[in-house]
């Protein structure tokens, strides 16, 4: 199962924090700052799996951002690194080439891609054009929520 999942740039910044356990803020605090420097710290060439702390963890660099995952131990490295791979793909598909700037932007889209891919640390979706039809249609819903929103305003109803 996974712990959380996190996406930080070379810089260190988090761009996105997804945690399946409660911990408290400052322990979040401290264990992002503690992983962070230390992912970062690593060679290129070096082993994308590390022994931290009670957990594993994986991680993966694409362009300027890392996706990082922290695992029980009992759970399979190479499945949670094609899971990182398959949410990579489907940022891609829907943002087109994804770059840190359309996390930043749109982090709520990044967001619900996620939680249709997961759910409380375990898969729920493995099929990319389920999800994929999944988000098509929330940004529909949203079309239609913003267009019946002006139309209210238009008539001096809202």
């Amino acid at each position: 199962m996974i712990q959380f999942m996190l996406l930080f740039s070379r810089q260190g910044k988090v761009r996105l924090q997804k945690w399946y356990h409660a911990k408290a803020d400052k322990d979040k605090k401290k264990i992002m700052r503690e992983l962070i420097t230390n992912i970062l710290s690593r060679k290129p060439k070096m082993c994308a799996f590390l022994e931290w702390r009670d957990v594993k963890i994986v991680y993966k660099r694409y362009a300027s951002l890392y996706f990082c995952c922290a695992i029980d131990h009992t759970d399979n490295e190479l499945l949670t690194l094609e899971l990182i791979h398959r949410y990579v793909e489907l940022l891609d598909k829907y943002f087109g080439n994804v770059c840190e700037l359309d996390i930043i932007f749109n982090f709520e889209k990044a967001y619900f891609m996620l939680d249709e891919l997961l759910i409380g640390g375990e898969v729920q979706e493995t099929s990319k054009k389920n999800v994929l039809k999944s988000i098509a249609e929330q940004d529909l819903m949203q079309e239609e929520q913003d267009i019946s929103k002006s139309v209210l305003e238009e008539i001096g109803l809202s």
